[in-house]
């Protein structure tokens, strides 16, 4: 059953940028669950648990192809999605479900018990399989119907995975807590590049009206460029709801470093995000530095303040390209 599910779900897989990792418990080989910590401790001792966390951890959404025994899921899946706590949290969860009379209906509403109390969110979309109409010598029969029910859940799958991205992302080991309730700060990475983008379009606008030109970089650039340069500088973006509030990026060039695309959503200036990721980017210096070096419009006065208030000193004459260099010395 659940080859026929991959294959089923597999073009629009394609289609959607999705990987699928079939995993079949059987190959876990997981005994009754043997560790002595909780599992909500993230301590394991053995090395199946780790092995199985990592499987889980790096997945963001699952679908299960269960039987039913008794009116119940099996043993094995119990057993598997007690060994784990945070891995499961906040992503979400489709079932495949077969057997005869209801079809595995059953186990999967006494799976559902089981996995929101995990923080799995369960899926409205399914595919129930009866045995006796739907399989010919041990094998499923052609069936476009059950076909197209195994890309909804697929489809389903991906949709709330998305969804519930922001939730994941702040438990994640990188993330800390921002300056606004329910913020949290991570390093952005190339995958991060259609909401940078956005996010340059939005803040470097007043930058344009401030220095009357549109010859501003972060204005043109695509989501291409983008994800190139997030690939070289350290980038650390604001998040909150799933949304990117603002971000800044550093790296060291010889004993310098700078600091760059500082950049906070409009509706959200004047409430100290840009002063609090300016210094989130000084925080990060590296050892080997002398000073910070950052860059704004010459006529930015209302940006040259912030840098000025926050000690750094004006380096002229400005830039052929309309832009002054600022400077502050590290201090150790």
């Amino acid at each position: 059953m659940g080859q026929w599910w991959v294959e089923a779900a597999r073009p629009r897989a394609t289609e959607l940028g999705v990987e699928l990792v079939p995993v079949a418990l059987s190959d876990l080989d997981l005994p009754f669950l043997d560790e002595e910590e909780h599992p909500s401790s993230g301590v394991y001792r053995h090395a199946h648990t780790r092995r199985w966390s990592a499987i889980v951890d790096a997945a963001d959404g699952f679908v299960v192809v269960t039987p039913e025994y008794n009116h119940g899921m099996p043993a094995t899946l119990k057993n598997a999605l007690d060994y784990l706590g945070r891995e499961w949290a906040w992503k979400p969860i489709g079932f495949v479900s077969y057997g005869n009379t209801s079809a595995g209906t059953r186990a999967v509403e006494h799976a559902k018990q089981v996995v929101t109390t995990l923080r799995l969110v369960p899926l409205g979309a399914t595919v129930a399989i009866r045995l006796g109409d739907a399989t010919e010598d041990g094998r499923l029969r052609p069936n476009a119907v059950l076909d197209a029910a195994a890309v909804g859940v697929l489809d389903e799958l991906v949709r709330v995975a998305h969804a519930l991205r922001p939730m994941r992302e702040r438990g994640r080991t990188g993330a800390s807590p921002g300056p606004l309730p329910g913020s949290y700060l991570r390093r952005l990475v190339p995958d991060d590049a259609p909401e940078v983008t956005v996010l340059q379009r939005c803040c470097w606008v007043d930058e344009a009206i401030a220095n009357d030109t549109v010859a501003i970089p972060a204005l043109h650039e695509s989501p291409e460029q983008v994800r190139e340069w997030l690939a070289t500088w350290h980038t650390m973006g604001l998040w909150r709801d799933g949304r990117l509030l603002g971000m800044v990026r550093t790296r060291r060039v010889e004993t310098d470093w700078h600091v760059g695309r500082l950049g906070v959503v409009p509706d959200l200036r004047g409430r100290g995000l840009g002063r609090w990721l300016l210094h989130t980017a000084e925080a990060a210096v590296e050892p080997e530095c002398q000073r910070i070096v950052l860059s704004t419009g010459a006529d930015n006065q209302r940006t040259i303040g912030l840098y000025r208030s926050e000690g750094y000193q004006p380096a002229p004459p400005a830039s052929a390209d309309g832009s002054i260099c600022l400077t502050k010395d590290i201090n150790r």
